[in-house]
């Protein structure tokens, strides 16, 4: 699993690549949020458009990486989830708790106050 991280406005964008699983990317997820929240970010998009596979472990870590940026004041989105991807999020039954955009430009601004 890979991220990287970039800024579109006063957004952070984590573009991730490879797989969300349990013990590989599921820490890199964890670590990244947590450092982004503690530095002080509070609109985070996960681009998830280069993830091949998600399981039990990336769910759970997806749930809890949102949870500690509500706690902490910050949104957290996700980006283009590919169709294997949206399929396990819609299984796992926590698509209603995570906005999910196919645009990157509207996912973007949909972090400005209304």
């Amino acid at each position: 699993m890979r991220a990287d991280v970039r800024h579109a406005k006063d957004v952070i964008i984590v573009d991730f690549k490879g797989d969300l699983v349990t013990e590989d990317g599921e820490e890199m997820l964890r670590d990244v949020v947590s450092e982004l929240i503690a530095e002080g970010w509070t609109k985070i998009l996960l681009n998830l458009a280069r993830v091949k596979r998600l399981d039990s472990g990336g769910v759970g870590e997806l749930v809890a990486s949102w949870k500690l940026a509500h706690e902490f004041g910050a949104a957290l989105k996700l980006l283009r989830p590919g169709d294997r991807v949206k399929h396990t999020l819609h299984l796992s039954q926590i698509l209603p708790l995570l906005e999910v955009f196919e645009d990157e430009g509207a996912a973007v601004d949909s972090f400005a106050p209304a």
